[in-house]
């Protein structure tokens, strides 16, 4: 009684026709009931044909052939052979079905009838016993394989690779379309039909999140269904595995694929198109990919997004679109058919029908609402909506209950299906019903699509390589063909090249930088709150002391902080001089978005040591406090470093009076240009302003408020009025310039003044404490260079390299980071080739498991 199987040899793995190898079957053997008990299972012949022969007598002569139509194998044909494919349907059935309604006698007909169904139902139950006890063995069998008991290592399964190519395929962004002609099953229906619950079923657990009425499917999810010892399901991108056994972690996978959905769903939107990949491994699960798309709606409701009903349509298009799809359409059979949206939109993508398998669900409702229940049957046989399918399921898949378990719908649609009238009255064909029977349909029919089209793919795929790999050689002749991630590695390697240079500046250089930038930073500082206060003493004690108190000051509150600001300031420098460096020809600007994007976010996590500060405050102050020039070498470059500030000084001071004064005689002639009102009250003011100090070269810094009064009374009499505020505003400047030149002058004298120094300047009129100040600032200066500077040798670099080591590998992790930072033709062309040769490479390898299986 066993259905033929060969012409399915194709569908059951390879270790499956070795089980006389892995299982002792004599002991299986034992374990079964025997043949006496097998006998009382079987229908008991005679009495059916007493039945016939009875019925022969009611019946006209005209209609005795009855009895020679209905054989052995036609009463087989009647009770529905496993074996056959689900839209297979022979003339003889309907024959016989026409035969039986001419029947005169309608109540033999009836018992009759129901006689058939009963042995029928009988055989369905041993048949189910059979494959229940088949998948017992079957699982055993790959429990023992998956422990390592056998050597032999078995091949990935087919649909575990046909699912890696659609993977690859659905991140491969490219403009050739041709990752949407691979075959899958595209689940599409309305909002609520029940399309989550049928996947549901033929996946044999309860997966997805639910909601009463509300939009619960947010993005396209694929599930990979393949067969395994234990019933387990994994995402991708994750190697934690729910076990489907377990409430527990069923819970967990629905809160998950929710997470993984509301992530998806970018702001302001309702619905996504990122495709979340699922796979689910068990016992007995035919092997096949669907993809469950969002139920589409016919009117957006509040919280939604106003254009969620478009991108809905938009996506299930996208997907129906692919010629090679097939079509699974979900119709709620409880609601109205005139209601129905998605019949239309499957009709215009597949008019012809020959890609659809049309569905009606909540049969059982439907059955008990619809007054006409040959309104059923005209849906069944594609009468009532205007689209075609290549075949027609009624389903039932559940009373309505979140909590309900899968075996217990099972269950329930059979009790349903064993009592309904639609079945009886043979409105309804048995291979038309159960989600068993579909799901058998639904694998048979996208495998034999998958045979028919993916050498063509794989021919198309071939093709692309050889147009991609041409315009590389054309573009880049002599560069390597490096995707996004290798271009990222080998940037890394270039970056981490450079952050190691830094160890190899040498001291004498950041020394110099160090001291260099510092004084930049402190000069002003030092000149106008430090030297010229402490120069307007009248004696050298006085000076001394006012110097002291300030240095003092200074180094308490600013100095060691501007230290530390200066030192990291250098060391971003060289830093970023090392990034940004081009080496001649070997230089490739491809990294240079990297380079900076790296180099920004490790000077953000980058912090200098905060004890720090309190060191270099100790040393700053203890190197301030030495007055005591050695020898005259130190003189003579106190002498040189006081020289060059105050030459500095007093050209920036010139420059100010001439922008005062504008352009003098000189540049008027030569360059043709002439002052404004305002720089001739300036000029004149200037002037009288350079009699009052050579009139008194001991003149104090500031203006007393006669002098200012007779400067403005001199202005007036030539006729040149000015305000008093502009008066003192010119003389700070005047003022400034002639004692930068007489501090000049006063270098010159002190050259000679180390011998006076060494003895105090006893008995000398040459005083030269300044000089004596620049040298204690320029020894703090070096002193405080070499301190940073072995801050950066000893931990700053060292601390820095590890912060770009961690910003490299935060970069390594994130995709869309090297996307935005690795961009250009040359690498989406080389990410192209890259994608193309592993999908070819894994369409080749599956064509090739494909045809060793068959």
């Amino acid at each position: 009684m066993m259905p033929d199987l060969e012409e399915y040899k194709w569908i059951i793995p390879d270790f499956v026709w070795e089980l006389d190898e892995l299982i002792d079957f004599e002991k299986l053997l034992k374990a079964l009931p025997d043949a006496d008990d097998l006998a009382r299972l079987l229908p008991d012949f005679d009495k059916i044909g007493d039945s016939l022969a009875s019925l022969k007598g009611f019946l006209s002569p005209g209609y005795n052939l009855v009895s020679e139509v209905i054989g052995a194998s036609d009463l087989l044909l009647l009770l529905g052979s496993p074996g056959e494919t689900a839209f297979r349907a022979t003339d003889q059935g309907y024959d016989n079905d026409k035969q039986f309604k001419k029947v005169s006698d309608k109540e033999k007909i009836d018992q009759l009838q129901e006689e058939l169904l009963r042995t029928q139902l009988k055989y369905q139950r041993m048949l189910e016993r059979l494959e229940k006890e088949n998948k017992e063995l079957r699982k055993l069998v790959l429990q023992r394989d998956d422990k390592g008991i056998h050597q032999r290592k078995l091949k990935k399964s087919l649909i575990d690779m046909y699912s890696e190519v659609l993977d690859i395929l659905s991140d491969y962004d490219a403009s050739y379309n041709t990752q949407d002609h691979l075959p899958r099953v595209v689940v599409v229906g309305d909002q609520s039909a029940g399309k989550t619950s049928v996947l549901e079923m033929i996946a044999q657990a309860r997966i997805f999140p639910r909601g009463s009425g509300e939009m619960m499917t947010r993005s396209p999810v694929k599930v990979t269904l393949s067969e395994g010892p234990h019933h387990v399901a994994l995402f991708k991108d994750s190697s934690r595995e729910f076990d489907l056994t377990k409430e527990e972690d069923l819970a967990a996978l629905r809160n998950e694929i929710e997470i993984r959905m509301r992530n998806s769903v970018k702001e302001g939107c309702t619905v996504s198109t990122e495709t979340i990949s699922l796979s689910v491994k068990g016992p007995g699960l035919q092997r096949m990919v669907l993809v469950d798309l969002p139920g589409v709606i016919s009117t957006v409701t509040s919280g939604m997004a106003p254009d969620t009903k478009e991108t809905i349509f938009s996506i299930s298009k996208a997907y129906m679109q692919n010629p090679n799809a097939i079509i699974l359409c979900i119709q709620d059979g409880s609601v109205d058919a005139e209601r129905s949206i998605v019949t239309d939109l499957v009709s215009q993508m597949d008019p012809q029908g020959k890609r659809t398998i049309f569905v009606l669900t909540k049969v059982d409702l439907a059955e008990k609402n619809v007054a006409s229940p040959n309104r059923i049957q005209q849906i069944i046989e594609g009468k009532l909506f205007p689209m075609k399918a290549l075949g027609y399921f009624a389903v039932v898949t559940g009373k309505g209950n979140s909590s309900e378990s899968i075996e217990s719908i099972k269950e329930y649609e059979e009790e349903f299906f064993q009592n309904s009238r639609l079945l009886k009255t043979s409105m309804l064909k048995a291979h038309q019903v159960t989600t068993k029977n579909l799901s058998l349909a639904v694998s048979d029919c996208f495998w034999k699509m998958v045979r028919e089209s993916v050498e063509q793919q794989a021919d198309a795929f071939k093709a692309t390589r050889f147009n991609l790999e041409t315009e590389w050689k054309n573009n880049y002749p002599r560069l390597r063909e490096l995707d996004r991630n290798e271009l990222f590695e080998k940037a890394k390697n270039e970056i981490l090249d450079e952050v190691i240079s830094l160890t190899q500046v040498t001291p004498k250089h950041w020394e110099e930088m160090l001291e260099k930038t510092l004084w930049e930073r402190v000069s002003t500082h030092v000149i106008e709150n430090i030297y010229l206060p402490a120069a307007q003493t009248a004696n050298s004690g006085t000076f001394n002391t006012t110097v002291d108190i300030k240095l003092k000051q200074w180094t308490d509150k600013q100095l060691p902080n501007k230290a530390v600001e200066v030192a990291w300031e250098t060391l971003q420098e060289e830093f970023s001089r090392f990034m940004t460096e081009k080496k001649g020809k070997e230089h490739d600007d491809i990294f240079d978005k990297l380079k900076q994007a790296v180099r920004e976010e490790t000077i953000k996590r980058h912090r200098w040591n905060e004890r720090a500060e309190d060191s270099l405050r100790v040393i700053q102050h203890n190197a301030l406090e030495d007055r005591s020039i050695s020898d005259k070498q130190q003189w003579d470059a106190a002498i040189h470093f006081m020289e060059e500030t105050l030459q500095s000084r007093l050209k920036d001071t010139e420059s100010v009076i001439e922008d005062m004064v504008g352009p003098d005689w000189k540049k008027r002639w030569l360059y043709w240009v002439g002052r404004t009102k305002e720089q001739n009250i300036r000029n004149e003011t200037k002037n009288e302003l350079e009699k009052l100090i050579k009139c008194n070269e001991d003149h104090p810094a500031y203006l007393a408020n006669d002098e200012v009064t007779t400067v403005r009374k001199n202005l007036e009499a030539r006729g040149v009025a000015v305000d008093p505020c502009l008066i003192k505003d010119t003389w700070h400047q005047i003022y400034r310039r002639y004692f930068l030149k007489s501090a000049l002058n006063h270098c010159n004298l002190c050259r000679r003044g180390f011998y006076y120094y060494q003895r105090h300047f006893v008995d000398s009129e040459l005083e030269c404490n300044d000089i004596v100040l620049f040298w204690r600032i320029q020894r703090m200066l070096a002193i405080t260079a070499n301190t940073l500077r072995q801050q950066l040798a000893n931990t700053e670099v060292r601390r820095l390299e590890k912060n770009v080591k961690e910003v490299l590998e935060d970069f390594a992790e994130d995709n869309e980071k090297k996307v935005m930072l690795l961009t250009g033709k040359r690498v989406q062309l080389a990410e192209d080739l890259k994608k193309v040769r592993e999908i070819q490479e894994k369409l080749e390898a599956f064509i090739e498991a494909l045809h060793q299986e068959k």
